[in-house]
C-alpha cells in the first residue's frame, strides 16, 4: 500500500518539475530568456551611457566622450576588434551583433556592441565592438526568487494532494486489513466506513461481498454439521438391525451379502465421521493448546496406524524438542498423512521429524507411485481423489489430506507435497 502512495508521490513531483522545465523553455522561447531580460535591466544604466550619451556625441567627439565615460566608471569600457569578438559569443548572437545590437553575456558580466555599421564613427570604426565588462549583473536573486515561487506553487499543489491521498491511504489501509482478517477465517471482519470517506462505495460493496460470503459459508457449515448428526440416527439403526439380521441368518450367501452391508455402513459411518471433523475445523473453535513432545506425537501417530504392510520407519531428531499445539488436531493430521501413505507405499514408509531454522518439520514419505506435480495442489481439495485411486479399497472419501492440512493451517503452519528420494510422494509439515 505504501509503495502505491510512493509512486504517486514521486509521480506528481516529477509532473511539477516538469512543468517547471516546460514553462521556463515556454517563455524563453515565446518571450526571451527571462534570465537575460533581468540581466538586461541590471545593465541598463551602461546601456545608457553608451546609447544616449556616447552616440550622441559628434563624430570627432566619439572616442573624447567615451574616454570620459571610462575615467568616471567603474565599468570597463574597451574596443575590441570585430572577429576577436565573434569568437567569444555563441553563433545565436552573431546576427544581433552583426545588426548593431546589445548582446549581453550574463556569465561573463558584459555585453558587446559594434562601434557603428557605417565607419561614421572614425576610420575603421564598422570593425571595431565596444567590450563593456565587470557589469553589475548577478542573477543568482533572481534564480532564488524564481526558486521559490516554484516551490510555493509545488506547496500549494502538494499540500491538498497529500491531504486527499492521506484520506484515501488510510481507507485503502482498513480495507487492506479486512481483506486480511476475512482471509485468515474472521469472517466477521467488516470495513464499517462513514458514508463520508472517500472510498466508501467500495467499502460499501466489499461489507456486502463479505456479508453475503459469510452468509453462504455459514448455511454451508450449519447444512453439512446437520445432515452429518443426522445420519448418523439411521446408521445405528441400520447397524443395530444388521447385527440381529445376521444372528438369523442361516444361509451361508446371506451372511456374506450382511457382511457387505456391514462395511457399507461402516464406510457410510466413517464418511460421517470425516464430516463432522470437517465441519469442526471450519467452525473456528479454539485450540486447546498444550506442550507436547514431538518424539512422543509421532509414536501416538504409528501407534494409531493398522497394523501390517508396508513398514514404517520413524526418525525423530534429538533436536525435535517440544511444540505447542493441540494433541487432538495434530495427532489426526499425522495420522490421516501415514494412513495415506499406507494406502499406496510399495514397502516402506518413512516418518521424520527435525528442527530447521527455529522450526519444527515433520515429513510423511513413501516409495508408492507418488503424485503428478500438476496434482499437487488439488490432491488437498475436500472429495478430490486421484484417478487411480478411485475403487473403494484405496480411494478413502478424498477428506483425509484436506482435514490435514487444515489441522496444520489452525496451527499458523503449512503443509505440502513434493517428490520423496524413496520415489514416491513425500508430505512435509512446517510449525
Amino acid at each position: 500500500m505504501n509503495r502505491i502512495f510512493f509512486r504517486f508521490f514521486m509521480l506528481v513531483m516529477l509532473s511539477i518539475t516538469a512543468a517547471t522545465f516546460v514553462i521556463y523553455f515556454a517563455m524563453s522561447r515565446l518571450f526571451g530568456d527571462p534570465l537575460e531580460d533581468i540581466a538586461r535591466r541590471q545593465a541598463s544604466a551602461q546601456i545608457f551611457l553608451i546609447e544616449q550619451y556616447v552616440d550622441a556625441a559628434p563624430a570627432d567627439e566619439w572616442l573624447a566622450r567615451l574616454n570620459r565615460v571610462r575615467e568616471v566608471s567603474g565599468t570597463r569600457f574597451d574596443l575590441i576588434p570585430l572577429p576577436r569578438a565573434r569568437s567569444f559569443l555563441p553563433a545565436a548572437s552573431l546576427g544581433a551583433l552583426d545588426r548593431g545590437e546589445v548582446v549581453l553575456d550574463v556569465e561573463g558580466k558584459s555585453f558587446y556592441r559594434r562601434v557603428d555599421l557605417k565607419g561614421e564613427r572614425y576610420i575603421g570604426s564598422e570593425e571595431d565592438v565596444i567590450h563593456v565588462q565587470d557589469l553589475p549583473i548577478d542573477v543568482s536573486l533572481a534564480l532564488q526568487m524564481e526558486a521559490v515561487r516554484y516551490v510555493i506553487v509545488a506547496l500549494a499543489l502538494l499540500v491538498p494532494i497529500a491531504l486527499w491521498s492521506r484520506s484515501h491511504w488510510q481507507g485503502l489501509q482498513s480495507l487492506s486489513r479486512v481483506a486480511d482478517e476475512f482471509g485468515a477465517g474472521k469472517l466477521s471482519a467488516r470495513a464499517r466506513m462513514q458514508p463520508s470517506a472517500s472510498i466508501y462505495p467500495l467499502a460499501e460493496r466489499i461489507d456486502h461481498m463479505a456479508d453475503r460470503i459469510e452468509e453462504l459459508l455459514t448455511a454451508q457449515k450449519t447444512l453439512l454439521h446437520s445432515v452429518s448428526h443426522e445420519l448418523r440416527t439411521p446408521i445405528a439403526r441400520l447397524e443395530f438391525a444388521l447385527e440381529l439380521l445376521e444372528a438369523k441368518a442361516l444361509d451361508p450367501s446371506l451372511k456374506k451379502r450382511i457382511a457387505a452391508m456391514e462395511g457399507d455402513v461402516l464406510e457410510l459411518n466413517s464418511l460421517v465421521n470425516e464430516l463432522l471433523g470437517m465441519a469442526r475445523l471450519d467452525s473456528g473453535q479454539p485450540l486447546q493448546k498444550e506442550t507436547l513432545e514431538v518424539a512422543a506425537l509421532l509414536r501416538t501417530a504409528e501407534a494409531a496406524l493398522p497394523p501390517g504392510e508396508p513398514v514404517l520407519e520413524l526418525v525423530c531428531a534429538p533436536d525435535a524438542g517440544t511444540i505447542e499445539g493441540d494433541a487432538r488436531l495434530l495427532g489426526r493430521a499425522l495420522s490421516n498423512l501415514l494412513r495415506n501413505a499406507q494406502k499406496y507405499a510399495l514397502a516402506r514408509i518413512r516418518l521424520t521429524a527435525r528442527r530447521e531454522s527455529g522450526r519444527l518439520l515433520v515429513t510423511v514419505e513413501d516409495d508408492g507411485p507418488g503424485i503428478p506435480h500438476e496434482e499437487r495442489e488439488r490432491v488437498f481439495e475436500p472429495f478430490y481423489r486421484l484417478d487411480r485411486s478411485r475403487d473403494r479399497a484405496t480411494g478413502g472419501f478424498g477428506l483425509g489430506l484436506s482435514i490435514a492440512r487444515k489441522a496444520v493451517l489452525a496451527h499458523g503452519g503449512t503443509l505440502r507435497v513434493e517428490a520423496s528420494e524413496l520415489g514416491g510422494a513425500r508430505f512435509v509439515v512446517v510449525l
